[in-house]
């Protein structure tokens, strides 16, 4: 595209893209894109995709073998609550108006 003369090119200062504003209309008439190098290439979709699958499944193994032993977890607490319930005396706990 062929630069007029009452074209100007501006840097932005936020995000560094290069923006050509027509003075006479005082629009924007394009943008430019800066270069992000943190952008992913479309060439490496692939791997980037079997990576969070690969992530997605280690995850699910993980929170799986989790509830599986959650149950042993939950019955041997409940049995060292009860051991510890059959060493204290169960006494009649005070309520307010017992006190006066």
């Amino acid at each position: 595209m062929a630069k007029l003369e009452s074209e100007r090119e501006l840097p932005c200062p936020c995000c560094g893209a290069v923006l050509t504003v027509d003075l006479n209309l005082g629009r924007i008439v394009s943008h430019e894109a800066p270069a992000n190098p943190e952008r992913p290439e479309l060439d490496h979709a692939h791997r980037i995709l079997a990576e969070q699958a690969a992530k997605r499944d280690a995850l699910f193994a993980q929170s799986f073998e989790a509830e599986k032993n959650k149950g042993d977890v939950l019955s041997r607490r409940f049995e060292e609550a009860l051991k510890e319930a059959k060493k204290t005396p169960a006494s009649k706990p005070l309520r307010g108006f017992d006190l006066d």
